[in-house]
Order: C-alpha cells, then structure tokens, then sequence
C-alpha cells in the first residue's frame, strides 16, 4: 500500500500573540502527526515583525512560490506591531497570501459552545450557530484611491469601492454552496444597495440570480446596518451570511461577540471554487501586543482554526472532535480568563491536548 502523501503546512506566528497561540497550534498538529499518524509535514517561518526589523524582509517570493506549488495550508497566527507604524510586513504577507492566491472567500464561523458565553439576553448557545463568507480580494480594502492637498483645509481623500461580477458571483455562490452541503434552508445577503446604488445593485442583482441555481435554499436580502440590528436582537434566523469585504469585516467582529469574544474566533481563508488549492487559516484575534508573551491569550480560537484547516485538508470529524473538546472545557471553566476562566495560554492548551489524546 502506498503511503499517504505528507501535506505540507506553512507555520506564520507573526507578531504579538500570534506567537504564542502558534506555538500551541504548533503542538496540536504535533499531536496529530504522532499520535493520529496524519501525513503532516510542518514548516516554520521565520517571518513578521522581528525579521522585517532586522533585515527588513517582509514576504520574500522564493517563499511565497514554495506556498503555491507545495503548500496544502497555512497557519497563521496574527500581524501587526507598533515598532512598525506602517504594518509593510504585515500588507505585504496578508496580501501576498489573499491576492496572491485568490483566496477570496473568508469563512468565519459564528458558534456559541455555552451558553454563559452568550451576552444576549434570553438566549443560549444553540441560538448563536452562522456562518458568514466575507469577500476577501474585492471592495473597500482593494486600496484604489488617493489624497490630493493633504495636510491642508482643502485636503481630499477618496477610497474606491471595487466590485466586479466574477468577485461578486463567485463569493455568492461560494456560500450557497455551503449552504447546500450542510443542510442549511437560508442564505442571507447583506448590503448597503439603498445608498451604494451601483456597486451593491451589483451585489443585489447577482444574489437573486445565483439563488435560482439553489431551488431548495430561500434567499434574503438584508441591509448591513439592519443585520446588525437583528443579530443582537435574536441571531438564530441566520443560518449563512454572505457579504462584501468591508461589512464582512464589522459583521463578523460582532460576531464573535455573540460567541464569546475573539479568542473563541476562527477563520479560513479559501479559493471556495478549488478546494486543492493551498488555502490560509487564521484565528481572528488580531496581535494584541500588549498581551504577547504574558501567557493570557485564548489559544481555543487557535485550536478551532485547525480544526477548520484539518477539515480542509480531507480529515473527517476532527473539527467536531477539536469544537468538543473546546465546548466541554468552557463548560468545566478550564479557559482563560476572557471567557470565565483562571488558566493560561500553556495550561489551557495542555489540558486540550490531553483531552484529545484520549479521545484517539
């Protein structure tokens, strides 16, 4: 029988934090490999904030082809660091991996795994369960635009919304098509079409029309400042969410306040229309540099996003398996302090690998 061929996963920890919740992620695809014998190869990059500071290399393009024709996954833990104001190493990594590879589905779950974790009044967990496809190459955050007379009374500054038919389209249907796969009866799209009238029409018209490839899924449509509003209203009408780059963006960081903060929140970062293709995984909490190295960060949103990514990569029931784990841990209040606990970043990842092990 001819052995399993290894999959390659690019190890980031960039800046802050991510350090530490890579190290953690670090140990739970370790576990794997040795213990559940996965074919995991494990590649450890020496890139962010440190090395741009001493050599100034941000993503070097030997590397960036070795992550498109060998990769199957990244890991990305977070960037972003005040000694660099500017953030190149940051922009140049984040859009080297997103646009360099078409990553243009970002895929965040919204999950509650207790119900203390849930701020809103009167519900529980079983209310908060979403998921939101966010554009990830399009939009606001394209960068078109510029300043004219800055610095004085007259400046004019002005960002372009980009929008074109295949980004639109593809994001759309990205959604319904999981929608499709996991048995979900709704699709809703947000926008801003009542005032964004030629860029969101875009989005409104081309919804309704992929919709009708999904007879037996009920499209919605919903303004974004609306959506806002009835997720902290009631959040369990909402099944899939698919929207633009920058309302995905708020979207999904309220989101994750109604699952139990960021460091609940996983993400994936994925070409929905060829899962072969190298795809990038990031839990959403951002560097936090004040908090690096103390030994306070939730590596749980870390340890979900594997769970994501080793489902990505063709392993059934791991991400169940991890989300258990995690579930029964908040529930015995073996955390970090951000969701009801008085354990570290160490000890809390300690007593999941523990947990897993048992569970093989």
């Amino acid at each position: 029988m001819t052995a399993p061929q290894k999959k390659l996963i690019a190890l980031l920890p960039g800046d802050g934090i991510g350090k530490d919740v890579l190290a953690e992620g670090k140990r739970l695809l370790e576990l794997y490999r040795d213990k559940r014998g996965m074919p995991l190869d494990l590649w450890e990059l020496d890139l962010g904030a440190d090395r741009y500071l001493k050599d100034g290399t941000t993503f070097p393009k030997e590397t960036a082809e070795r992550i498109r024709t060998e990769a199957s996954a990244v890991l990305l833990g977070a960037l972003g660091d005040p000694r660099v104001p500017g953030l190149e190493h940051a922009r140049d990594i984040l859009f080297g991996l997103r646009f360099g590879l078409d990553l243009y589905a970002n895929v965040r779950p919204v999950k509650a795994l207790d119900d203390r974790l849930v701020p809103l009044k009167g519900r529980t967990a079983k209310d908060v369960d979403l998921v939101v496809f966010r554009e990830n190459t399009e939009g606001i955050y394209v960068g078109m635009g510029g300043q004219f007379k800055r610095g004085t009374p007259d400046e004019i500054a002005i960002n372009e919304d980009l929008n074109t038919r295949k980004g639109v389209e593809r994001l759309i249907r990205a959604g319904f098509e999981y929608a499709k796969a996991h048995g979900k009866k709704t699709v809703h799209m947000a926008d801003k079409s009542n005032a964004m009238k030629h860029a969101h029409e875009l989005w409104y018209r081309c919804f309704f029309e992929v919709a009708k490839e999904y007879p037996g899924i009920e499209p919605k449509h919903v303004y974004v400042d609306a959506l806002c509003l009835y997720l902290v209203q009631d959040p369990l009408p909402f099944e899939v969410v698919v929207t633009c780059n920058l309302f995905g963006d708020i979207v999904t960081d309220l989101g994750a306040a109604l699952q139990g903060g960021l460091g609940m929140a996983g993400s994936a970062n994925v070409h929905a229309a060829d899962p072969g293709r190298v795809a990038m995984f990031e839990p959403v909490h951002g560097s936090a540099p004040p908090l690096a190295g103390k030994d306070l960060a939730n590596p749980m949103a870390t340890f979900l996003t594997v769970g994501m990514m080793l489902s990505h990569l063709g392993f059934a029931g791991e991400e169940a398996r991890i989300e258990a784990v995690c579930a029964r841990a908040i529930a015995e209040k073996k955390c970090t302090r951000d969701v009801g606990g008085e354990l570290g970043t160490r000890a809390v990842a300690d007593h999941l690998l523990a947990e897993l092990a048992r569970a093989f």
